[in-house]
């Protein structure tokens, strides 16, 4: 019998941007590794099925200090899908591959902006000294249900405004600013993209972890009068700051 060979579908590729927590490990290892299993033990869960990526840009290390690194990380289920920042000679079939170009997620522009919004040259000649430019509205989601246990919102774009409350295991990433309307039990991430401005708010704070630009404090860190109590939350000098509101 002769078979019939008919022509094969081709396959579809297509390019696709994911959020990552990038880790920017510090020399000795050791001591980032302590730093980052206090953070673990004090926030269960924080790593959990979420892809990594380690930058080690700058660092000077040679490729069996990567190696064990990456296996150190894996020991402590933090999976590292590729390396940023590294040079050629260090990587292998043996490593995650190399990740290049990597930038904050609010870098790109809505496609609506893009087609009216001026070039940056344009726009520094054409506009008069006496008109002020136009202000670009802050993208923002607003969440009208409560952010059960297990669940994570990411919204590296902008502000994010829950109208209720953040279980305990559930998390809220945002680019910009967080504004929760009820009880803060979960873990709270704002300015992830690098936004040092953005604050945490919320009716009631009985948080796990809140972190604002990478700088982070734990349950066990905040302040014992403050729980239970409106807050708002800001970075300061790169320490995280807490105040009540009203």
């Amino acid at each position: 019998m002769t078979n019939v060979l008919t022509q094969p579908r081709p396959i579809r590729l297509k390019g696709r941007s994911f959020l990552a927590l990038a880790l920017s490990p510090e020399l000795p290892f050791e001591d980032w590794l302590a730093r980052l299993d206090d953070l673990a033990s004090r926030s269960a869960g924080f790593f959990l099925r979420r892809p990594v990526v380690l930058d080690v840009d700058g660092l000077d290390i040679n490729r069996a200090e990567l190696r064990d690194l990456v296996s150190q990380l894996g020991t402590r289920n933090v999976r590292i899908m590729g390396i940023e920042g590294a040079r050629p000679s260090l990587l292998g079939t043996d490593l995650p591959p190399a990740m290049t170009d990597g930038r904050p997620a609010s870098d790109f522009e809505p496609p609506a902006e893009e087609t009216t919004e001026p070039d940056a040259d344009e726009e520094t000649v054409a506009i008069p000294v006496s008109v002020a430019p136009a202000v670009k509205a802050t993208p923002s989601m607003i969440v009208t249900e409560p952010v059960r246990s297990g669940q994570s919102l990411f919204f590296p774009e902008g502000d994010v405004t829950v109208v209720g409350s953040v279980a305990s295991g559930a998390e809220i990433v945002a680019g910009g600013s967080i504004h929760i309307y009820g009880t803060l039990r979960g873990r709270a991430l704002a300015g992830t993209t690098g936004d040092a401005s953005a604050r945490i708010f919320c009716s009631k704070l009985e948080a796990e972890l809140i972190a604002i630009d990478g700088f982070y404090k734990t349950a066990e860190d905040m302040e014992p009068d403050l729980r239970g109590r409106a807050v708002q939350i800001w970075l300061e000098g790169g320490t995280v700051r807490t105040e009540t509101l009203g």
